[in-house]
């Protein structure tokens, strides 16, 4: 997987293609997309960070939907249920996830300057290390912290 909020990319490209996985993956698992959830999972693709559920919020009441908390809480759950999206603890936040439709163990790598969060995949050796021991993973939470590269050079 890619760090492709680390690097120059066509945006509109990706959030037009993150869309389309997304819909996909949710008529192929059956479950429903609805206007909400899109919009929420369109923010977080357009706005390429981790949001917190009130800077969603904040979006859909400028998009003019009578939104409340428990909208956005709601729609995040489903998201993050549904491995569309992924909560970065230490910034209490979520980010769209840039495979969806891939089986994986994201581990966020999280700007300590900006804020600014990439996600890669669990290195396959702590995965090969719970393996060994018979110890079934059934969920990671690997956020490592540092400068981006553009706090870096700045």
């Amino acid at each position: 997987m890619s760090q492709l909020s680390f690097v120059e990319h066509d945006h509109r490209n990706c959030i037009a293609s993150g869309l389309t996985v997304a819909e996909h993956l949710c008529l192929k698992k059956d479950i429903w997309l609805t206007p909400i959830r899109r919009r929420v999972f369109e923010i977080l693709l357009t706005e390429h960070r981790a949001l917190g559920a009130y800077e969603i919020l904040e979006q859909l009441t400028k998009d003019g939907l009578s939104a409340k908390p428990p909208t956005a809480y709601r729609a995040l759950d489903f998201l993050t249920r549904h491995g569309l999206a992924h909560r970065v603890e230490r910034l209490n936040a979520y980010i769209a996830c840039p495979s969806p439709d891939k089986r994986h163990d994201p581990a966020f790598l999280i700007c300590t300057d900006c804020d600014h969060v990439a996600e890669t995949t669990v290195p396959p050796g702590v995965v090969g290390i719970a393996e060994g021991t018979g110890f079934d993973i059934k969920k990671t939470v690997i956020e490592a912290t540092g400068l981006c590269p553009k706090c870096r050079t700045s």
